[in-house]
């Protein structure tokens, strides 16, 4: 029996029916552009025809390019010649669209004369979110067809908007009811001639030199440090100046420049990185998920309340327990908050609410959670009272559900040790708040089963999360890698740095939030018990994160007082006098002496040791791979997407540059916390890359 051709001809009459199937979305590789192009050539040499629509089969008209080309040879004049082909037939041709059109799909639309769309059908450009510009012909038919001004909209935006948004921009022409292909048929027959874009002059009115600048300036602040933007804009403002041929070869140009940046490379890494995640090796071939249909937390604090909306998001019934009735109640009302201020932003409607709050109930007894498949621990951090519920746990959980704790540092192996069913106890380490941040640590004991890994895993999908997969060890991935890049931001201010100095340094830099800025929101009492419960595990350096613990005996507790490193009003931050003097008091007792940073110098202590310890979990084995960390860091942490992550990052500045950085800061500090991770030694010793080495573990 021979395969399904990739695209077929049908014909109804005068009109041709081109019908792609390429599952599972349709993606626009080099074969679909050639059983494309022969079936446009078919199409071409045909007589009598009138009229031709292009569809897909499946789920989706095209959903964009094949971003695994991306690494290669450039393919932009494959697409511009296959577009130019599909423009220059001689009837009119339409798309005939359903599903998600993203990027190339939406393109080789454009080249089409005429675009019609189910309903339910959404639209984007969303290349500058990959590093690149619209390569196919988008920057220069799309000004011809809406104007610049609503391209650019579109194109800097990078989000889908609906088939009534396409209408109400102008590049859709009409949204069908029923039958995509028959309702294709009866419009295409309607149709008297092509309305070829590449003949049309772009509106001057919306190409203004005040619209460009008002774009460019919003790239700028939007998306900071990133240089995509600003060339989607350039050749997208090139369509009102150049004709469309010139155009189309300056946006190939543009893009394949846009490709060469280290920004493009990183978020094209981080696009495949974040799919390869759910990917284990070793797990046998066989192993099935278990099915989850009911859930539990045990805790309904803050992190309690937001894992209860993520299963609740999901569809899946989840009970809240806690011991205390009055703790319960906060809990139940925090989370029928989260859901009223969805509403008010227009994400969900009432309906919605009143839907998912249904399938949140709360309890104050363990049998309560009995037949749940899921139960997640999200209590205090602390270790015996994380077993002491693990042994509640233990005794009326039902065989086979998964016992996960939230645990942000403890030892998983010993909570386990509290069950006579370690195979089933399991890290799930969700990230504050956790109904929004997308990164899930998922953390095997010794013993965690592999169907326990898998459900997980898979579990993710629902919950819409990004799961990781980690080894035990203190602080797992994210927290033991924040170490010492929190450590020698707290030094810094101890040596006289400002925390709006060293905050600023890396938020200009791309960092989310500054790190010190940071323990004010997470609240400084919270690392402060941290450090004390752990102080075992830390080297013998007396000033070691005491710039958190001046604050904290001052009372100051960060945003949940007003004071913390800085004085608050609301969330604004203000450079408090009061702090700094606390600080300049116990570097002094410290026996510090006061200096003064550069930014440089602020990135680099921050930084590298942040990379640096990546390689040590690497090397461990804590981590599967390179790019898990950098998943985790951009995920979890704010790390900025177009630096790649901190692995990733670590190469494009050079393996040698880390270690060259790791070794002055040796020189000056001593080799308590600056001695190089012997895996990075090794590399720029042999001069191979992280990518050799773990090919070579394969």
């Amino acid at each position: 029996m021979n395969p399904r051709p990739l695209a077929s001809v049908a014909y109804e009459g005068e009109t041709a029916v081109v019908t792609v199937a390429n599952p599972p979305v349709n993606t626009i590789t080099a074969a679909v552009r050639a059983a494309l192009a022969q079936a446009v050539a078919e199409i071409a040499a045909r007589p009598g025809l009138k009229a031709a629509v292009l569809l897909c089969e499946g789920s989706t008209f095209f959903s964009g390019a094949d971003i695994g080309e991306f690494a290669g040879p450039p393919k932009e004049e494959e697409y511009r010649r296959l577009f130019n082909s599909i423009e220059a037939l001689p009837f009119p041709v339409l798309a005939a669209m359903h599903g998600t059109v993203m990027g190339g799909g939406l393109e080789i639309a454009l080249a089409c004369h005429y675009r019609i769309a189910a309903p339910g059908t959404r639209f984007a450009l969303p290349e500058v979110t990959l590093g690149i510009i619209p390569g196919g012909g988008g920057t220069q038919r799309l000004p011809r067809l809406i104007g610049v001004e609503k391209t650019l909209e579109l194109v800097l935006d990078a989000r889908p908007v609906d088939a009534a948004r396409a209408l109400e921009l102008g590049f859709l022409d009409a949204v069908v009811d029923g039958d995509l292909r028959a309702a294709a048929i009866a419009h295409a027959r309607t149709l008297a001639a092509p309305r070829r874009t590449g003949e049309m002059k772009v509106d001057p009115a919306t190409a203004t030199e005040a619209i460009v600048a008002r774009f460019a300036a919003e790239a700028r602040k939007r998306y900071r440090n990133r240089q995509a933007p600003l060339t989607a804009i350039e050749a997208v403002r090139a369509s009102a100046t150049l004709p469309f041929d010139q155009g189309l070869e300056y946006e190939t140009e543009l893009v394949n420049r846009a490709k060469a940046t280290v920004e493009s490379q990183a978020l094209v890494h981080l696009f495949f990185a974040e799919r390869e995640t759910r990917r284990v090796p070793g797990l046998p071939a066989d192993t099935k998920p278990r099915p989850v249909a009911k859930a539990a937390i045990v805790g309904a604090g803050t992190m309690g309340g937001g894992i209860a909306v993520c299963f609740a998001n999901a569809g899946i019934p989840v009970t809240v327990l806690d011991a205390d009735r009055a703790a319960l109640d906060r809990g139940l009302a925090g989370i029928d908050a989260i859901y009223a201020g969805m509403v008010k932003r227009g994400r969900i409607g009432e309906a919605d609410r009143a839907a998912r709050m249904a399938l949140i109930g709360g309890a104050l007894d363990y049998d309560a959670v009995r037949d749940a498949d899921v139960i997640v621990e999200a209590v205090f951090e602390d270790l015996a009272l994380k077993a002491r519920v693990f042994a509640a746990l233990d005794r009326v959980a039902k065989p086979g559900a998964v016992l996960a704790t939230n645990t942000s540092t403890l030892d998983i192996e010993a909570i386990a040790g509290a069950v006579s069913r370690p195979q089933d106890v399991i890290g799930m380490h969700f990230f504050s708040p956790a109904n929004v941040m997308p990164l899930l640590e998922v953390v095997r004991t010794s013993k965690t089963s592999p169907e326990t890994i898998r459900t997980v895993m898979e579990l993710a999908r629902p919950l819409r999360k990004t799961p990781v997969l980690a080894r035990v060890c203190y602080g797992f991935i994210g927290n033991r890698m924040m170490e010492g890049y929190a450590r020698e931001a707290e030094r810094m201010v101890l040596e006289g740095a400002t925390p709006r100095e060293v905050d600023s340094a890396l938020e200009d830099w791309g960092m989310a939030m500054g790190i010190l800025a940071v323990f004010d929101l997470a609240g400084i009492d919270v690392g402060v018990n941290v450090h004390k419960a752990n102080a075992d595990k830390y080297p013998p350096d007396p000033a070691y994160y005491q710039a958190d613990f001046a604050l904290h005996e001052a009372g100051r507790l960060g945003q949940k007082n007003g004071r913390g490193y800085y004085r608050y009003e609301g969330r604004e931050r203000i450079d408090d006098p009061e702090a700094i003097a606390i600080l300049a008091e116990r570097a002094a007792k410290l026996g510090i002496a006061p200096c003064r940073h550069t930014r440089e110098e602020i990135l680099e202590r921050c930084l590298y040791p942040l990379m640096n310890e990546g390689f040590r979990i690497l090397a461990e084995g804590v981590a599967l791979r390179a790019s898990d960390i950098d998943v985790v860091w951009t995920s979890g942490y704010g790390f900025p997407r177009y630096r790649g992550g901190p692995m990733f990052h670590a190469q494009s500045i050079g393996l040698a540059t880390l270690l060259d950085g790791m070794r002055k800061y040796r020189d000056r500090f001593g080799p308590m916390h600056w001695e190089p991770a012997p895996l990075l030694v090794e590399l720029v010793e042999s001069g191979k890359t992280l990518a050799d080495w773990e090919a070579a573990r394969r």
